[in-house]
C-alpha cells in the first residue's frame, strides 16, 4: 500500500467536507426562516465533524508534527484536493440546497462502499458520517423538489442553479490517481463504480422536481489534483485568517 496516496485520499474526503462545511455556514443567519437556517448550520457542522475525524487520521499517517489544524488551516490552495463543486460561491437558495443535494448523493453511495474498506478507520468515519449524510440526503432532496415543483420564481432559480452546478457534478464520481490505486486494494472506494448509481438517485429528484439534467458531456476537473477556481482562495483566506494571525491557536 502506498502510504501516500492514502494520506492524499483522506485529505480529499477531508478537505471535501471542510470547503463545503465554509460555504453552508456562510447561510448562518441569512436562512430564508428560522428552522431551515439552523438545519443548514446543523449540517455544516456534521460536515465539519467529518472533516475533523479525516484530517485527525490524515496526521496520524503524516507524522512529522502534523496536526487536524495544520493541515486545516496552514496548507496553501494548492494543496487542497477538495472537489471543484465545494468551494463554488453559495448564490442563492437554490444554488446551495442544489449543491448540497449533489454532494449528499455522492456521500452516501461513497460511505456505504467505504463500510467494507480493509482500513478500519476509514470504515470506521464511514460507518458514523453514514447516519448524519442520510439526513442531508433527505433535507435537500425534499428542497429540490419543493423548489423545482413550486412557483414560476422558485423552478426558474433552481433551474438556473442546475445549469451552473452540472458540469462539475463529473468530477465526483472521476477517480484520480490514488483513488484508483487504493481502490484497487479494497482501501478506497472507486467513485467511478457508483456513478449509475449516483445518476439514477439525482434523475429520480430531478424527475420529481420538473427539472431536466442538463445536455452536453462535458465537465470540469482539477480540484482533486490540487487545479481550483478563484473561489478557493477566498474561502481560505477567510477560514484560514486565525490560524496564521496567531499561529498555534487549536480547533
Amino acid at each position: 500500500m502506498s502510504k501516500q496516496a492514502l494520506i492524499d485520499y483522506t485529505l480529499h474526503l477531508a478537505d471535501n467536507t471542510l470547503v463545503l462545511a465554509q460555504r453552508n455556514s456562510e447561510w448562518t443567519g441569512h436562512g430564508p426562516i428560522l428552522e431551515q437556517d439552523i438545519a443548514l448550520s446543523n449540517i455544516a457542522l456534521d460536515l465539519l465533524g467529518q472533516a475533523r475525524m479525516l484530517y485527525q487520521y490524515a496526521a496520524r499517517l503524516h507524522g512529522n508534527g502534523a496536526t487536524e489544524d495544520s493541515l486545516a488551516y496552514l496548507r496553501d490552495s494548492w494543496d487542497f484536493k477538495n472537489c471543484l463543486i465545494t468551494e463554488l460561491d453559495k448564490g442563492d437558495w437554490a444554488k446551495t440546497t442544489l449543491r448540497q443535494f449533489f454532494f449528499s448523493v455522492y456521500q452516501w453511495c461513497l460511505y456505504r462502499q467505504l463500510l467494507n474498506s480493509k482500513d478500519a478507520d476509514l470504515s470506521a468515519i464511514a460507518e458514523k458520517a453514514l447516519k448524519e449524510v442520510a439526513y442531508h440526503l433527505r433535507w435537500s432532496g425534499e428542497w429540490v423538489v419543493r423548489l423545482g415543483d413550486g412557483t414560476g420564481e422558485s423552478h426558474q432559480r433552481i433551474a438556473n442553479a442546475l445549469l451552473d452546478l452540472w458540469p462539475f457534478t463529473g468530477e465526483l464520481t472521476t477517480p484520480a490517481d490514488y483513488e484508483q490505486t487504493l481502490a484497487a486494494e479494497g482501501i478506497a472506494a472507486d467513485p467511478a463504480s457508483f456513478k449509475n448509481e449516483w445518476l439514477d438517485k439525482v434523475s429520480t429528484v430531478l424527475q420529481e422536481a420538473t427539472l431536466a439534467i442538463p445536455s452536453g458531456h462535458w465537465m470540469q476537473s482539477g480540484g482533486k489534483q490540487g487545479k481550483h477556481t478563484e473561489h478557493l482562495g477566498f474561502v481560505l483566506a477567510e477560514m484560514q485568517y486565525l490560524q496564521r494571525t496567531y499561529p498555534g491557536s487549536e480547533w
